[in-house]
């Protein structure tokens, strides 16, 4: 579970997130969106204790992220758009390394289906600079799943992608969700959150305008029509495109 009480985040006068409160629960895809410079960055690295919040509390699993960092991060999985690898590591020398960081003992039992699932097991044994920027992306993916995290934070993690890997990448989300997972998820993609999200916030300027399950936020934001998609709402929400 996450949960965030009036999370805050400052640089210098500058107001990034202000007083968002939220919670993801067990089994919940949140879609977080916005506007560029809406804080959504912002937010999920202080939500992963990447950078340190201003004000507030996150907890993630229980474990509060300021006061009992290293619990709270063993607990999640944070993927950016970009991929960061070590040069000199292929593939399966990777996933070696973060079972190693985590004590998983059962390291070549999970790895295997992992790349499999993720369509690089045919290049288990090649160093980074031999792959593409959708297979980069596909192998961060894969040493952030190895520990089986029970909370995960995706920002713009589909960069790179081909439609399909996009498709495959959809389908693994909510099939962790599905397993008990708490994620969220920013994406420009709105098609793709309208897809797999069973909630969304809407920040602007850092604060939160909208949220609740996309069934909740159309109603808001519908004037009584029918069918009204993510994009629409987005719009009519921030006042303005994802651009």
């Amino acid at each position: 579970m996450i949960e965030v009480e009036t999370l805050s985040k400052n640089y210098g006068s500058f107001a990034a997130v202000r007083g968002l409160s939220f919670v993801v629960r067990p089994g919940e895809v949140l879609g977080l969106v916005g506007p560029n410079g809406a804080g959504k960055t912002s937010t999920l690295r202080c939500l992963a204790g990447i950078i340190p919040a201003s004000g507030g509390t996150v907890r993630i699993a229980g474990h509060d992220v300021a006061a009992n960092p290293v619990a709270a991060k063993r607990a999640l999985a944070f993927f950016s758009d970009e991929p960061r690898l070590f040069e000199y590591l292929t593939v399966r020398q990777h996933l070696n390394f973060v079972a190693r960081l985590y004590g998983i003992a059962n390291y070549e039992a999970l790895a295997g289906p992992l790349l499999e699932e993720l369509e690089i097991a045919d290049k288990a044994d090649e160093l980074p600079g031999a792959l593409s920027r959708g297979m980069k992306q596909k192998l961060a993916i894969a040493c952030g799943l190895l520990h089986s995290p029970q909370v995960m934070f995706f920002d713009e993690p589909l960069t790179g992608l081909d439609p399909l890997g996009i498709r495959r990448m959809k389908d693994s989300i909510l099939k962790r969700a599905g397993a008990g997972a708490a994620i969220v998820l920013s994406s420009h993609l709105l098609h793709l959150l309208e897809e797999v999200c069973s909630h969304v916030l809407i920040l602007k300027k850092g604060e939160m305008i909208a949220a609740g399950t996309l069934a909740e936020v159309e109603a808001r934001f519908s004037n009584g029509e029918v069918g009204v998609g993510l994009e629409e709402i987005f719009i009519r929400a921030t006042g303005g495109s994802e651009n």
